[in-house]
């Protein structure tokens, strides 16, 4: 399954801080609309630092019945102790999850031998699929080749989020493993790029306000229609490289306030945009969507 757009959703509130599931479900369906190929829940985009694991579960009862086995749910694991990611990897599953994102243990910085255990004992607890979420930048701990030698071992353990912004990884890890772990591009402004260097699908974050865009560019560059997917894609990469500053949250709700399909509200210690940062960013935004191109028939691919 791990093959195509799975959109890193944003997590709605009310203006009281609950869970916002009405327009939550608006995003969930333009999502769908759009043929997105899974979703995933309480990522970083997701502000899965912040939520309870009560909300968390919310989430994906809420989605999995929602989606009605449309396309899989995978929840996101970000946890700092493995007796902690084991109740939750459990709990996905008897909720109707359909596969796992993972990252390493969070807060402390384990090593190869620590890291690849903590993988291998989550991944003993659940039938799941799994993806390991590599993302060395924002959460200091590589997921190296060399724990990949070790993590193949695990039939589960079968795909994993390229947030290395290093896209010559992509081709490493063809290199090393083959077809042996599916790759999905984890950055934005990176995507077509690696999707061109061989990864099987796109963890995406500007999907939540973009979505028909954001598939286009995947179908059409499976598609080897590399032209037309480019002619998108350069129109996009403004808006794409608001994935990648450590105010994603912020910015990408804003971009899904002005698509009409989310709201600004975050949950502290974030705070929403004010003054001159906001004009910057609402200005990125409304020229693409004033720019924004025609679709080719980008579903029938």
């Amino acid at each position: 399954m791990w093959k195509g757009v799975f959109p890193a959703l944003t997590t709605k509130f009310n203006a009281d801080d609950t869970l916002d599931f009405k327009l939550f479900e608006k995003n969930l369906n333009a999502q769908l609309v759009a043929g997105v190929d899974g979703v995933i829940l309480g990522g970083s985009l997701g502000e899965a630092s912040v939520l309870s694991n009560d909300e968390k579960f919310d989430l994906v009862k809420f989605t999995v019945g929602t989606i009605a086995g449309k396309v899989p749910v995978i929840m996101n694991i970000a946890e700092g102790s493995t007796r902690e990611a084991v109740k939750l990897a459990i709990q996905a599953e008897k909720l109707g999850s359909k596969g796992l994102m993972m990252l390493p243990p969070m807060r402390y910085k384990s090593d190869h031998r620590e890291t690849v255990k903590y993988f291998k004992d989550v991944a003993k607890s659940t039938s799941l699929p799994i993806m390991i979420y590599n993302n060395p930048v924002d959460y200091k701990i590589e997921v190296t080749l060399e724990m990949f030698d070790e993590l193949a071992e695990v039939p589960t353990i079968q795909a994993v989020k390229e947030s290395t912004r290093d896209v010559s990884n992509v081709t490493r890890m063809i290199n090393r493993f083959g077809d042996r772990f599916k790759i999905l591009c984890g950055v934005d402004p990176l995507a077509m790029e690696e999707l061109l260097m061989g990864a099987h699908g796109w963890v995406a974050g500007l999907v939540c306000a973009f979505p028909a865009e954001t598939v286009a560019i995947y179908r059409l560059t499976k598609a080897g229609r590399i032209a037309e997917a480019l002619t998108i894609y350069r129109w996009f990469l403004p808006i794409l490289e608001l994935d990648i500053h450590a105010k994603l949250v912020q910015y990408i709700k804003l971009a899904e306030t002005e698509t009409g399909i989310g709201s600004e509200n975050v949950r502290a210690p974030r705070l929403t945009l004010v003054g001159s940062e906001r004009e910057r960013i609402l200005r990125i935004i409304r020229d693409g969507i004033a720019s924004r191109p025609s679709l080719p028939d980008y579903k029938k691919l």
